[in-house]
């Protein structure tokens, strides 16, 4: 690696940072920006951000030569409450109805307009979309999972957590007049299957 010598003869060694296909190198405070493809005997030490073309602007994927395969995606989230609150879920006092019901429903027609909430997302055709809510009260709060499945060139997590955060944001929306300090969390994906990555189970 490259070094540099202060007029004190002390050693800095410069600070390298690859972002978006460009080289930052710091020095005393000093940067500079390169880009790193053309650098000599430069790898690229991550997977190249598929949404970029080669001058980093958005694109949207070209997956007309990929196979169909089967594609499952689960992802989950949790929507903290007061106790009281989830009590009045858990008895049916909610004054805009049955919160669970209308939430996953709202999870469920989320899922199948992905493509219309987030630009560069594929329109699939779902064969499959699952979304349950249940009442924990450990947190106390709801948790939801959402699983979305399809026969297709493209994975299905967009719309496994497109599901979940829309079925969090209904109980929120059923719920506010209850209380406004409900707090969405931890949406994340937990499984995918299918497609050249196969397997990948985060929990």
């Amino acid at each position: 690696m490259a070094v540099f010598f202060t007029t004190a003869g002390a050693i800095i060694p410069p600070f390298f940072r690859e972002w978006f296909g460009v080289l930052e190198i710091s020095v005393m405070g000093i940067f500079c920006r390169l880009p790193a493809r053309g650098l000599p005997g430069y790898n690229h030490p991550m997977t190249q951000l598929t949404h970029l073309d080669d001058q980093g602007r958005a694109s949207m994927v070209d997956v007309g030569q990929k196979d169909d395969t089967q594609r499952i995606a689960i992802a989950r989230g949790e929507i903290v409450m007061k106790p009281e609150t989830l009590a009045l879920i858990r008895d049916g006092q909610m004054k805009k109805g049955d919160v669970l019901t209308v939430a996953k429903i709202a999870g469920i027609q989320a899922a199948k307009r992905t493509s219309e909430l987030i630009p560069l997302c594929h329109p699939i055709a779902l064969t499959r979309v699952d979304v349950e809510l249940s009442l924990d009260e450990a947190l106390p709060g709801v948790s939801i999972c959402a699983t979305a499945k399809t026969v297709g060139k493209t994975g299905v997590e967009m719309e496994a957590l497109t599901a979940v955060s829309i079925a969090a944001l209904t109980v929120y929306d059923m719920a506010k007049a209850a209380e406004k300090t409900m707090k969405i969390q931890n949406i994340r994906l937990v499984e995918k299957h299918g497609g050249k990555f196969g397997d990948i189970v985060n929990e």
